[in-house]
């Protein structure tokens, strides 16, 4: 089996990014309730919420870094890795894991060398499960980016990847 990794791409904010953040976050400077929209514009900025960035927003509002992280893992809308260009997501519910795809899952894993929540090396691609997306008509699903594979088998997979490596 491929070895897989995680997350290849470390952290790399910018200076002109951190001047962003620190400017959306002196607007929100002691309003009740600005952990939320702080962390939302943080990741508009960044593109997703490393610990980096949590500790800046957990510093400049002298909220626990605890805290922060509670609130970024538990909601959906937070992103603790960055994205690839194309961002396949697998459903794993239960109409498309009877069909079959845990199989596709494990074949994309393989084929990208990385694992749930993991990004390629070179960003081109990054790889999630997810749960019901609502197409079990069209079980088992797949999505890179806003396209919508149905009815999916392993076999389709080099297929698919092909198509967006061309496209890049």
């Amino acid at each position: 089996m491929a070895k897989t990794n995680k997350t290849l791409i470390p952290f790399a904010g910018t200076k002109e990014q951190e001047e962003k953040l620190y400017q959306a976050l002196s607007g929100l400077k002691g309003q009740k309730g600005a952990l939320m929209p702080a962390l939302q514009k943080a990741q508009e900025i960044y593109g997703y919420l490393p610990m980096e960035v949590q500790k800046m927003i957990s510093e400049y509002f002298n909220i626990p870094l605890e805290e922060i992280y509670g609130v970024v893992t538990f909601y959906s809308q937070f992103l603790l890795n960055p994205k690839g260009k194309y961002s396949i997501s697998v459903c794993l519910g239960t109409a498309c894991y009877v069909k079959g795809s845990g199989d596709i899952f494990d074949k994309l894993k393989e084929q990208l060398t990385i694992d749930d929540g993991g990004i390629t090396e070179d960003g081109l691609f990054s790889l999630d499960s997810t749960r019901c997306i609502g197409c079990c008509g069209l079980a088992p699903v797949l999505t890179v980016n806003e396209d919508v594979y149905g009815k999916v088998v392993a076999a389709d997979i080099p297929a698919i990847i092909n198509k967006y490596k061309a496209l890049s």
